[in-house]
């Protein structure tokens, strides 16, 4: 009732929510409200980051890979089909670019190569992971529109760029657009089943998803960016943030680092 009151009475068919983390306060405003009006459509954005792959999971990892049940968006995808709505449901991960939330992923890289300082990353460096720019994010969750039967068939999507970098990569693409060339001696490589992640950014081990189910049924094209040409701006849009002078905190690689350097 209080959505509506904001709202003023207005209704929507299609009603895009990537704002809420569960099937609670808001989220289950959103879920009621798009029941009450009717809607054509209810598109959710969930995450990635409720699967839990096993020892059997084959990467990119499926829209059948095993989920944490207790996970909020998992919570609100389960509430939304009881409803009963026409529902459908993104699963990204490591979102860069315009309007996105998090600077974390890359700026971790950046915060190290421009101080000339350790990037501890964990096993050999050869771990895949997909970084995807929030425009073609946007155009993802617009292509529900392309088959709105379809999409809601399929009920799940994952979402991200079908171009894949191992961790090295990012480093080394890092370090080219800042103008470092000697990120290899500023690697190193360390046992993560022993220390643990610390501060790095992404999983120990492979934790990808790809587009193909998206690209397949509702005729997604791919990506139309590349993180090698975006990280030009985003270096720049960094600096603007402060980010190549704010003070850092790398007590979480100390331990790593003396570990490896001993």
């Amino acid at each position: 009732e209080q959505l509506q009151t904001y709202l003023e009475g207005q209704s929507f068919e299609y009603v895009w929510d990537n704002a809420s983390k569960g099937a609670e306060g808001a989220g289950k405003a959103v879920v009621d409200c798009a029941k009450e009006w009717g809607c054509k459509l209810l598109t959710y954005v969930s995450s990635a980051g409720a699967y839990q792959p096993t020892d059997e999971t084959v990467f990119p990892m499926a829209e059948t890979t095993p989920v944490k049940e207790s996970a909020g968006q998992i919570l609100y995808e389960n509430y939304a089909t009881e409803q009963g709505l026409p529902f459908v449901t993104f699963r990204p991960q490591y979102i860069y670019g315009p309007k996105a939330n998090k600077y974390d992923y890359i700026d971790w890289y950046f915060d190290r190569i421009v101080r000339g300082v350790p990037l501890p990353i964990p096993g050999d460096g050869t771990q895949k992971v997909s970084l995807t720019n929030s425009e073609d994010v946007a155009a993802v969750l617009s292509s529900v529109l392309n088959d709105e039967s379809a999409a809601t068939q399929q009920k799940v999507f994952n979402c991200g760029s079908d171009q894949l970098y191992t961790y090295t990569d990012v480093a080394k693409i890092c370090a080219e657009v800042a103008g470092v060339s000697n990120v290899e001696d500023l690697i190193l490589y360390y046992d993560g089943d022993k220390m643990g992640k610390a501060a790095f950014p992404f999983r120990l081990t492979d934790f990808y998803v790809a587009p193909d189910m998206v690209k397949s049924k509702l005729d997604w094209p791919g990506s139309k960016s590349s993180l090698k040409d975006d990280l030009v701006w985003y270096f720049e849009g960094y600096k603007a943030r402060g980010g190549h002078t704010k003070e850092v905190d790398f007590a979480k690689d100390e331990p790593i680092v003396s570990s490896v350097t001993a």
